[in-house]
């Protein structure tokens, strides 16, 4: 759906995907992933006995946690080619969490949001750590432990040609966005307003992955990529000069935009996520994790359950 260039676009897919070809960030460089939940925290956190005591019982006597997640969501999530290991902000919050917990969390990596979620609701994975957007319509068959407060801003070719500052200047353009993602839902009402105003529609593109949606960008395809603001950050950082930032400092279609830890509607595991979080987040771990990987501009006081309100 996205290989004019069939060689070259699929190899800078793939950089892309590997956080651009050797190109890791510094925080990840000696990492090593995070692999069936082994510990790279420089040092370990003490087990809490009484939050394990809460865990369900399949997971305290299998002693793991299964977390799905995308695999490109830097610098949150960064997978590694074998679908199992991962770095990144999440990476290092699920090997803390693992240690307080007294659990292995293993990583799997799923193509898309909607393979999580419903792997999520039918028992496959316990939860994903994400983050992932908090929204009304989400709600129904998940909980969110939320951890991260995000914007959605645009990536844009270097000197923004098609002059996108906000969501109102997107009429007549080519925009991607993650499929089955809060961004293209508002996209996609954009798109409506538009029409309705007598203007030229958004010609919506919706991609599989956030490499996807950045490639299309970069080689001409679409015009800007509608998503969140830490990992755009991340790939104008990684493409050299080539792309920048627009749209940001503004609500573009958002209100408070809460994301965070998904478990199935119900599950015993929110309220052991959220008090483990909320550990971490007392003795400062978590705010080391998220200052290491330039996020401190995203950081809760407190997690939440289920703060996201109406897109």
């Amino acid at each position: 759906m996205r290989r004019p260039l069939a060689t070259a676009a699929t190899a800078l897919s793939c950089c892309l995907a590997l956080a651009a070809c050797g190109a890791n960030p510094p925080q990840a460089e000696g990492a090593g992933g995070s692999s069936g939940g082994d510990a790279k925290a420089s040092a370990k956190l003490p087990e809490d006995k009484a939050l394990h005591a809460l865990l369900p019982t399949k997971n305290r006597t299998s002693g793991t946690l299964v977390s799905v997640n995308n695999g490109s969501f830097p610098p949150y999530e960064i997978a590694g080619s074998d679908g199992h290991s991962l770095t990144g902000a999440s990476a290092d919050l699920a090997d803390s969490l693992g240690q307080v917990l007294g659990v292995k969390i293993r990583h799997v990596t799923t193509d898309g949001l909607p393979s999580q979620l419903t792997g999520i609701k039918a028992g496959r994975y316990d939860f994903a750590l994400g983050p992932v957007g908090d929204f009304k319509d989400r709600q129904g068959a998940n909980d969110f432990v939320d951890w991260v407060r995000e914007f959605v801003v645009f990536a844009v070719p270097k000197g923004n040609p098609h002059h996108i500052g906000s969501l109102a200047d997107t009429c007549g353009q080519r925009i991607a966005v993650m499929a089955g993602g809060s961004a293209e839902g508002v996209i996609k009402k954009q798109a409506l307003t538009c029409e309705k105003d007598g203007k030229k529609p958004v010609k919506v593109q919706s991609y599989k992955d956030q490499p996807g949606s950045i490639l299309a960008v970069r080689s001409g395809r679409a015009d800007a990529f509608f998503s969140s603001q830490a990992p755009l950050t991340y790939f104008v950082a990684q493409a050299k000069d080539q792309l920048e930032l627009t749209g940001t400092g503004k609500g573009n279609g958002f209100d408070d935009l809460y994301q965070g830890a998904v478990v199935a509607k119900g599950s015993p595991l929110r309220d052991v996520l959220l008090k483990a979080l909320r550990k971490l987040i007392d003795d400062g771990t978590y705010g080391k994790i998220m200052k290491k990987w330039g996020l401190s501009a995203n950081t809760l006081d407190k997690p939440g359950v289920n703060l996201g309100g109406e897109s």
